[in-house]
């Protein structure tokens, strides 16, 4: 099936299709930083067909139009299963009859229910290349990094569950704003003002430069090309920490296979075709006033309307890879995620409040003593 045809994107795991080995008949996992799938027990190994040289590597824009078309009159439907971990309150998704799975999110075990949804299948994917001892890793070293975390925390770096591989949902929006504009450009001029101050003891007049705007109404209509918006499709993460794991590497994405989720998690989006372009027109916002206030020219603008258009409006639906795990901490979830490509790390965390106050005391302290210092020089 093409890419950005509606089917089989609801999916937990790489369950839909098993690569074994032809050794030991074991299930084959992708290797981090590799383009291969291979045997955790023999050793065993297979280069995916997408990753072969020569195999086209090209992930290609899907029409927007066509796409939300499709869905609405014979978009493909299949059964899966979505829920939601009372442990953590990630939604997350399965495939078939599965019934009971861990969350992929801190690692609880949860049972589904069943529905169906109208989904568009990935186009590509950006694989894992940091694997699962290094972004451990990398977890450890950003929990000691924390300012003020209870000490416990630290050590449920070590006693948690390990950081589990989560493939993450995505779009990228390509489109063209042709926008119209109404608004004022202001041109700075300076005047000769007068005032009065005191000049050894005497009352004087002197004169300063004020700068003042003058004001003129201008409309126009500027144009403008985007590329590869970003929106992150999942709601089972806080938007701030995924924002936090940006730049992803968009440039290394693949053509979607079944091979890259071998032995890793894949959630189904949350964020629709439609919701990701809306998502995409208020990031575009920005960008086109800047164009319009370029355009208005002057040293000062005012924008009273604008009116952008869209037309070209493509798409492509990625996987993004990350590395979660998550710690309980006075019956509270915090998560953590690492972008499994730049190995950035954000997370949740609390904060202790003796730590907090004795900062406050030191500083308090310290600015005591520092005052101590400067009275007795003054003296």
């Amino acid at each position: 099936m093409p890419a950005g045809g509606a089917a089989d994107a609801g999916r937990v795991s790489a369950e839909a299709r098993r690569f074994h080995c032809a050794t030991c008949g074991a299930t084959l996992v992708f290797v981090p930083g590799t383009s291969t799938i291979a045997c955790p027990y023999c050793g065993a190994a297979n280069a995916i067909e997408s990753a072969k040289e020569g195999a086209e590597v090209v992930v290609h824009e899907q029409d927007f139009d066509e796409a939300i078309a499709r869905l609405e009159a014979e978009g493909e439907t299949e059964e899966h299963l979505d829920v939601r971990c009372d442990a953590c309150g990630a939604e997350v998704h399965g495939l078939g009859v599965t019934t009971s799975f861990s969350c992929p999110y801190c690692g609880a075990n949860i049972v589904a229910t069943a529905r169906s949804r109208r989904l568009i299948k990935p186009g590509g994917v950006i694989p894992f290349k940091i694997d699962g001892r290094e972004a451990g890793r990398l977890f450890g070293a950003w929990l000691k990094s924390l300012w003020f975390a209870p000490s416990e925390i630290r050590r449920a770096a070590r006693t948690d569950h390990p950081p589990r591989g989560v493939y993450i949902p995505a779009w990228t929006i390509d489109c063209e704003a042709e926008t119209t504009f109404t608004g004022q450009r202001g041109d700075a001029y300076y005047v000769t003002v007068p005032y009065t101050t005191t000049v050894n003891g005497r009352r004087v007049t002197r004169t300063r430069q004020e700068r003042r705007i003058r004001w003129s109404s201008v409309s126009g209509r500027v144009e403008n090309m985007f590329d590869d918006l970003l929106v992150i499709a999942t709601r089972s993460l806080p938007e701030e920490l995924l924002e936090e794991l940006e730049p992803w590497e968009l440039r290394e994405v693949k053509p979607y296979v079944d091979a890259y989720l071998t032995g890793f998690a894949a959630e189904s989006y949350q964020v629709d075709l439609r919701g990701a372009f809306e998502d995409a027109r208020r990031q575009s916002v920005g960008p086109i006033q800047a164009t319009i206030r370029a355009r208005i020219g002057g040293d000062e603008q005012r924008i009273t309307s604008m009116h952008p258009r869209y037309s070209r409006v493509t798409y492509k639906h990625l996987l993004l890879p990350v590395w979660m795990s998550a710690y309980r901490y006075r019956g509270k979830v915090y998560r953590f995620v690492v972008n499994a490509r730049t190995g950035e790390v954000r997370g949740e965390r609390p904060y202790s409040a003796w730590k907090i106050a004795g900062a406050v005391l030191l500083g308090l302290a310290a600015a005591g003593v520092i005052a101590l210092v400067i009275a007795a020089t003054r003296g």
